[in-house]
């Protein structure tokens, strides 16, 4: 009921009158409140509850309750009203942080009247997006017991006049006073349970996100076709079968499969099969029980049980030794096996996910790799194209790469160099999408201004002329690369007109061809562009 508050509009009662009428509706909510608090055992319920009697009454836009973890430190919405479940995660403060965490820090109220001219609101969960949002008020009020802290209740409204806020302080006090033994008590019992919900939430989405398809980096026609593989058989349990180089990103395609599956939120889990001695495969694939061999002394659960309910990726499937694929068969057949030491029938529901690099369907013909196995796996095959097959991917996967590792290395990288663009275009790259990976890695570590240069990177990549410039010391390695970047671009830039790119570059036409003859670089190529 906002008339009570003349927000947004000119007061049409006397003061004696505003008050009067505000005391007598702030009664009835109380007395309202007062009856939830009493007749509602479950704190989450009885919180639910006062948030939809707030908005009803105080007319405010957002309610937020929050809860301070004493164990971690950390703050974290347990409920609210006017926020989605997404900008709900997002709000974990530390003590002290923002004004939610100034109010618990100091057991002290705060009062905003327009957000846009406070600098420590922090809108962590992004719920205040738009220029309008800028001009509403924030009252947020400390949730005490005694002189403890518990957390806080917040409220984002119309933006009001100093009385209307004030009446928002007295109630919000009130409702904080009334639940600050229901909240004492539901948090010595579920301490960490709510903000490790929070926290597995904020990780659900961010792996969903990273894996999504459309975030696996590449527009090329032979992407796009796996991208729609991965849309059809990620709606399904069937087996998959990844196959391609090492290098080209099967992880991450088993990953994507899983991550937007209706299983996202159950496990993923990953195994690979070259990474341990077969003695020790067995027992990882399928557990052991108690006494299984020498130093089995507990019950140990395998990935294949890890993973009901989920997916478990396989990956360089191709490298298990024949005892070990007629095991996976009956895995595959039933869903169905025993611990190593044990006779008891355990199942499982699984979706496999396989993957290699070499070709088993070869292997099945020769003998070293089981037909049936093959057959089985082959449900849904899914072919990643290597690196060479789809360069009009590589320029964009660098760009990608320059700018995760600017950020992990803090540094001020703004380009990659023409002819640096045009070496990692020429190149084959036989270790495919890792090994770009590691190339950009180490040419942004030895990039020592804002442009990725030629000698930044490895001499298999650089040009004949550079690579063997390169075995000379130092600076003069460093400069021949620079010089011959400056060439190319300004020929690029002109078209590949010699007197134009003199004069850009401030030399002679004659000066200029003779350093184009010491590099190798022919003008006609430039020219094409």
């Amino acid at each position: 009921m906002q008339t009570r508050f003349c927000i947004g509009q000119s007061c049409h009662h006397t003061y004696v009158q505003m008050d009067t009428i505000c005391r007598a509706e702030m009664i009835a909510s109380l007395f309202r409140i007062s009856k939830v608090v009493i007749e509602t055992e479950s704190l989450p319920e009885t919180l639910s509850i006062l948030l939809k009697i707030m908005k009803e009454d105080m007319g405010v836009v957002k309610g937020i309750v929050c809860l301070f973890n004493s164990r971690t430190g950390k703050i974290f919405i347990h409920d609210s009203i006017g926020l989605t479940k997404e900008e709900e995660t997002r709000g974990v403060y530390s003590i002290g942080e923002g004004i939610i965490g100034k109010v618990v820090e100091t057991g002290q109220k705060i009062v905003v009247p327009r957000i846009s001219q406070e600098p420590n609101f922090l809108n962590r969960t992004k719920s205040l997006s738009n220029q309008k949002d800028a001009e509403l008020s924030f009252v947020c009020i400390p949730i005490l017991h005694g002189k403890k802290v518990l957390g806080a209740i917040s409220v984002v409204r119309v933006c009001g006049t100093p009385d209307a806020l004030n009446y928002d302080v007295e109630l919000l006090g009130i409702i904080a006073a009334m639940i600050a033994q229901a909240v004492e008590l539901y948090l010595l019992e579920n301490e960490d349970k709510g903000l490790l919900r929070i926290e597995n939430e904020r990780l659900r989405d961010a792996l969903k996100e990273r894996f999504h398809p459309s975030n696996i980096i590449g527009n090329s026609k032979p992407m796009l076709e796996v991208y729609a593989l991965i849309n059809k058989i990620a709606k399904t349990k069937s087996t998959v079968l990844i196959l391609g180089e090492s290098g080209v990103g099967k992880e991450r395609v088993a990953s994507a499969i899983h991550y937007n599956s209706p299983d996202a939120n159950k496990p993923f889990i990953k195994f690979n099969c070259a990474a341990l001695p077969e003695s020790v495969i067995e027992s990882e694939l399928f557990g052991h029980e108690k006494g299984a061999y020498t130093g089995a002394d507990k019950i140990r659960k395998g990935r294949f049980e890890e993973a009901d309910g989920g997916t478990i990726f396989l990956d360089e499937v191709g490298e298990l030794s024949l005892p070990m694929q007629a095991k996976l068969l009956r895995v595959l057949q039933e869903r169905i096996f025993e611990r190593v030491g044990g006779n008891k029938p355990i199942k499982v529901n699984i979706r496999i996910i396989a993957a290699t690099n070499r070709d088993l369907a070869k292997m099945a013909k020769d003998g070293q790799f089981r037909q049936d196995l093959y057959y089985r796996l082959n449900v849904f095959p899914i072919v990643i194209p290597p690196l060479r097959e789809r360069s009009s991917d590589i320029l964009t996967l660098a760009e990608y790469f320059v700018s995760h590792f600017v950020k992990k290395f803090n540094k001020e990288i703004k380009s990659i160099s023409v002819p640096v663009q045009e070496m990692l275009l020429a190149y084959s790259w036989p270790g495919n999408v890792r090994e770009l990976e590691n190339v950009i890695e180490r040419a942004v570590i030895l990039t020592e201004d804002n442009i990725i240069h030629s000698c930044n990177l490895p001499l298999s990549l650089q040009a004949p002329v550079l690579a063997t410039a390169s075995f000379k010391k130092g600076l003069l390695a460093k400069l021949d690369s620079i010089e011959y970047d400056m060439i190319v671009e300004a020929l690029l830039s002109c078209k590949g007109n010699i007197s134009k790119a003199a004069q850009k570059l401030g030399m002679t036409r004659r000066a200029l061809s003779l350093r184009m003859q010491k590099f190798g670089i022919n003008y006609k190529k430039y020219r094409l562009k």
